[in-house]
């Protein structure tokens, strides 16, 4: 299980930092490679292990939303500390923490992928009343289109937590209009996961800031460690560059 990952920006770009943030039931592992590419182009990362996540899935099922903000927030803060500029990164629920994060603070840019912000399973809306009568539903992790990899996600999903990470989108969407910053979304054209849906309200409700939309076609859910991922990586660092004086 990867931990909570920190580095030192470098060269030209040592003040120049990155928030990258994992998705729902996952963990830094899929988020590694981006970050490790990111800290070899010199700019300073940080990428936490959201609360709740990387122990257990009963763990997850008694943790609030406000606390996976929490670390996420906590990581973009202290790069701010320490930079000039700052970016947020994220994938699936973690795009929507990046674009919260972006709603109430002066970033730079925002870099998402396959940013959650709407479920695929239409039990997900009575998730707050089924959370009493189902502890667990199978899990959705490793969408993964390329043979043999794993982002080593939980085994199966709480859907105490499935109720949580609702208030987490309501609470974002709403926020979308206070986003300025502009931002890049990277979209599988398959998804398993996040449905087609997540971005219309993103383009819907993003009334201020500038989007790009980058198409995948060659990726599942968890794009950032399938075949696409080194498109992502080198178009998100010049996406990075030529943003750096955006505030």
């Amino acid at each position: 299980m990867a931990l909570a990952f920190r580095s030192e920006g470098h060269g030209d770009l040592a003040r120049v930092g990155v928030a990258v943030c994992h998705g729902f039931t996952g963990s830094p592992v899929s988020m590694q490679g981006w970050s490790d590419y990111l800290a070899q182009e010199g700019f300073a990362v940080n990428m936490p292990l959201l609360a709740g996540h990387g122990t257990t899935w009963q763990e997850l099922s008694k943790t609030p939303w406000e606390h996976w903000y929490r670390d996420f927030e906590a990581s973009y803060l202290e790069l701010a500390a320490r930079c000039d500029t700052v970016f947020v990164a994220g994938m699936s629920m973690g795009g929507a923490l990046a674009l919260r994060v972006a709603a109430l603070h002066p970033v730079a840019g925002v870099a998402v992928v396959n940013p959650g912000l709407t479920f695929s399973d239409p039990r997900a809306k009575y998730s707050g009343l089924l959370k009493w009568l189902l502890k667990s539903v199978p899990a959705i992790g490793d969408d993964i289109k390329m043979t043999g990899i794993s982002e080593e996600a939980y085994t199966r999903t709480p859907v105490a937590a499935v109720h949580e990470l609702s208030q987490l989108f309501a609470d974002t969407i709403a926020r979308l209009p206070q986003v300025t910053a502009a931002t890049l979304v990277f979209r599988s054209s398959v998804d398993h996961v996040v449905p087609d849906t997540s971005i219309s309200l993103l383009k819907e409700n993003l009334s201020n800031a500038e989007l790009q939309l980058v198409t995948l076609e060659n990726s599942y859910h968890v794009a950032t460690m399938d075949n696409d991922a080194p498109l992502i990586f080198s178009q998100s660092a010049d996406f990075f560059r030529r943003n750096i004086h955006a505030l």
